[in-house]
């Protein structure tokens, strides 16, 4: 079951290098939902991506849509996010212990940030969301079979995929054949989509219509 399921997610992460930035509708199978188009082209337009990778994270569908440097979408796949619902970091999370941040504390933050290759405690290779925060994204961990990740990875419920401390996870080969090429050698741009107030809020270059 556990290949399948990591199978079933590659194949659904599969790249669709022929479309504009918000031009597609699905990639194949994952819609791509319209504040997804909209910010991509408007990153893009607007040069706010300054020339660099990037990729949406709608927390909303939880989901992460992986574009190249010139804006054409290369895949998207679904995520793992923070337990909690909200848009910032609590302040000083970064420092605490994992096991001192409270449910209600654990949220994924939304906005602007430029990523950077890093290397977590346990020598891992992760890509740094917010670093202050020590929000990053990384390959799915199963080690904790109670948590049921890959299951809720695989989920059509999104409320199903809030499980992180804030952390952004997402399937193994998808973090390979997506995410390390392009993050994890240089920085990009990951924009999180709020879930709680106006995307504007967060990005001033959107259009206001």
């Amino acid at each position: 079951m556990k290949n399948s399921l990591l199978l079933s997610i590659v194949l659904a992460s599969a790249a669709n290098f022929g479309q504009a930035a918000g031009a597609v509708e699905s990639v194949a199978g994952i819609a791509v939902p319209a504040d997804v188009r909209q910010l991509a082209q408007a990153a893009v337009g607007t040069r706010d991506n300054q020339g660099l990778a990037f990729a949406v994270v709608d927390k909303k569908s939880a989901r992460v849509f992986i574009y190249g440097d010139n804006g054409r979408l290369q895949g998207a796949s679904p995520v793992l996010l923070g337990l909690a619902r909200g848009d910032e970091s609590v302040p000083g999370v970064g420092e605490r212990k994992m096991s001192d941040i409270r449910p209600e504390e654990r949220t994924t933050p939304a906005g602007r940030f430029v990523s950077e290759p890093g290397i977590n405690l346990q020598g891992e290779d992760i890509v740094w969301v917010d670093y202050d925060a020590a929000v990053s994204m990384h390959r799915v961990r199963t080690n904790n079979r109670a948590e049921r990740r890959l299951e809720r990875l695989a989920s059509t419920d999104a409320e199903e995929h809030r499980i992180s401390y804030g952390c952004i996870n997402v399937p193994a080969p998808f973090y390979d054949i997506h995410v390390k090429p392009v993050f994890g050698k240089a920085r990009g741009l990951i924009y999180v989509l709020p879930e709680g107030r106006p995307a504007r809020e967060y990005f001033k270059f959107l259009p206001t219509d």
